[in-house]
């Protein structure tokens, strides 16, 4: 079928074309009958223009424009003409003028949407994802995808400049479980085997290294088989980065002057650079989260010292047993009344607190139910370390530390929400560094890598590995935006006696080791160089540099919470031929 291509789009046009012919192509947007004349905004995806159907010009096009409707997709051609003075619409680039119709075809007729495209709208996710065609449409997805296409731009020309080489590592490769769960690939020639996706492209990164190619980067396609939150997916996308011959300075300069670009040539947003750095020690401790938001304060103070030797037996057995004791100051909380301290009660109880302490600092000293059991000796020394002014509000968490100062970091950003700490269009970026090597698994009974397996331990710390393995530092560093982790990375073991060592520490046999990771092993024998890397959460990214509240709203086809694309009915059953081609057989 032949139709008139158009001349321009629907977000050209402008007093300069007035009187010239032109030709939109577009979807009807909304249609308004007023006493005969037809009006219709035509849209495509720069933009709307306004079209004019009047009977008296060209009656062929207002008969066609009266059986119009929401997502007709036509062809128009007509006049540039100005608008009437007082009609303009400032709102729209084309606002100050009409295309008054002469000739239209209907491309294609569209059945009413089940939901209003030309407005935000209410209805739920699940529509929006079965008829993602329809919601790409909406403006808000639209920007999103536009913002995530210039993202890409940035990332490549900032990297081409920077000489570094885009290289694709394998999407079937070998499977090397240790982490997240593999989504295996069976092969249809080699039965009883299989192929992983990749979870990150780690080892492929590093014997680009190894092969000399010195600088390396991907916007690459990576897939995990785990539990979904609002800000994962099965697969998504990540910009990786490897470099050699480099330390942590290097990636942290070269990390900053890409956030510089992206927020100035994305956001027109200038970041104060360097990033701040804080260990992962005062991470936790300060803000009980190692993505902490800096965009308030709600500092954590940690009193485990001050009440060890407290009265009340629940700081003292817990200050003496291991645990710690903490809280948080709430400047001006007096205004915070006792209802409010009760739901904030009830929303410790559900994270696994015990309950909550709290005290007001007033004129007349501290008050609190608890006082005759802390004693005022001891609330005014917490007051006293606490730097708690008259008028200020005090809440306390006692308990196993790792579990306490989680408590008190999600206690904190609740805090930050109830009151409206957080300001919007602000962006707190930060260095989160001294990360542990290994944590230690109850299920499994042995360590595990907080990182990866390849991730390097600080030099200084090689002695501990023998004797403490818990205490031993990592080179690792992760980048924080907002509260959020948006990239995470480290210098890597390039020595093959080491990497061995680890993969011993953490369970792995030699045998294990080299059926698993044999390859990077003799890769390492041959030179490897010393080298790191980066991966960056590109749709996080985009997520918060949209202002969107899940990933979902910056992918194009995203997966439910469930991993089950609502559109295409992803996964799907196969028939029985493609099971047998492939040597399976379901229970």
């Amino acid at each position: 079928m032949s139709f008139k291509k158009r001349t321009h789009t629907c977000n050209e046009l402008c007093k300069n074309e007035i009187g010239k012919t032109v030709t939109l192509n577009g979807w009807v947007d909304r249609r308004r009958d007023l006493g005969g004349v037809i009006f219709i905004e035509l849209r495509d995806r720069y933009g709307i223009t306004q079209i004019v159907f009047n009977p008296t010009h060209s009656k062929s096009s207002h008969d066609v424009a009266k059986n119009l409707r929401s997502e007709f997709v036509i062809s128009v051609t007509g006049r540039v003409e100005k608008r009437p003075d007082g009609t303009e619409n400032k709102n729209f680039p084309t606002g100050e003028i009409d295309l008054l119709a002469d000739e239209i075809e209907i491309l294609n007729s569209a059945e009413t949407p089940p939901f209003a495209i030309n407005e935000e709208t209410n209805a739920n996710e699940d529509l929006r994802l079965k008829y993602r065609y329809l919601d790409l449409r909406r403006n808000e997805l639209k920007n999103n995808m536009i913002l995530r296409h210039k993202m890409y731009q940035v990332v490549r020309k900032y990297f081409d400049a920077n000489n570094f080489l885009e290289v694709e590592t394998p999407i079937l490769m070998k499977s090397t479980p240790e982490g997240a769960r593999d989504f295996l690939v069976p092969s249809r020639i080699q039965e009883g085997k299989f192929y992983a996706l990749p979870q990150s492209p780690q080892t492929y990164k590093q014997i680009l290294m190894v092969a000399g190619l010195d600088k390396y980067f991907q916007i690459v396609k990576c897939f995990r088989d785990e539990d979904l939150r609002a800000d994962r997916q099965p697969e998504f996308t990540q910009i990786d980065v490897e470099m050699s011959f480099i330390d942590e300075e290097s990636i942290y300069k070269m990390v900053e002057d890409l956030m510089k670009k992206i927020f100035m040539e994305i956001m027109n947003v200038e970041i104060k650079f360097p990033i701040e750095r804080i260990s992962y020690k005062t991470a936790i401790e300060k803000y009980g989260s190692d993505k902490p938001d800096l965009r308030f304060d709600l500092p954590i103070e940690t009193l485990t010292e001050t009440v060890r030797d407290c009265p009340f037996k629940l700081f003292s057995e817990t200050a003496n047993n291991g645990g710690i004791v903490a809280g948080i100051k709430i400047e001006n909380g007096s205004e915070i009344s006792r209802s409010q301290i009760d739901g904030l009660t009830d929303f410790v109880k559900k994270l696994g607190a015990g309950g909550l302490i709290w005290a007001r600092v007033t004129e007349n000293g501290i008050q609190s139910p608890t006082e005759k059991h802390i004693t005022k000796e001891y609330f005014e020394k917490i007051a006293n370390q606490m730097n708690a002014k008259i008028g200020d509000l005090i809440l306390i968490l006692f308990g196993e530390k790792i579990k306490t100062y989680s408590w008190l970091g999600n206690l904190r950003l609740e805090l930050a929400k109830r009151n409206n700490l957080i300001k919007n269009n602000i962006w707190k970026l930060l260095w989160v560094t001294d990360f542990p090597l290994f944590d230690y698994s109850e299920e499994e009974k042995r360590y595990i890598a907080m990182h990866h397996p390849f991730t390097s331990p600080n030099f200084e710390d090689l002695h501990l590995l023998d004797t403490k393995p818990n205490f031993a530092r990592a080179r690792a560093y992760d980048l924080v935006l907002n509260g959020n982790e948006i990239a995470g990375g480290s210098i890597r073991i390039h020595n093959s006696d080491l990497q061995s060592k680890i993969f011993s520490l953490l369970g792995i046999s030699d045998e294990e080791a080299k059926q698993k990771f044999g390859f990077l092993l003799d890769a390492f024998k041959f030179g490897a160089p010393p080298h790191g890397g980066i991966a960056f959460g590109f749709d996080r990214i985009a997520m918060l540099l949209c202002n969107a509240n899940s990933i979902r709203d910056v992918i194009a086809f995203p997966k439910t919470s469930s991993g089950t694309s609502l559109m295409d009915d992803a996964p799907s059953f196969v028939d029985k031929k493609q099971l047998d081609e492939l040597h399976i057989k379901l229970k």
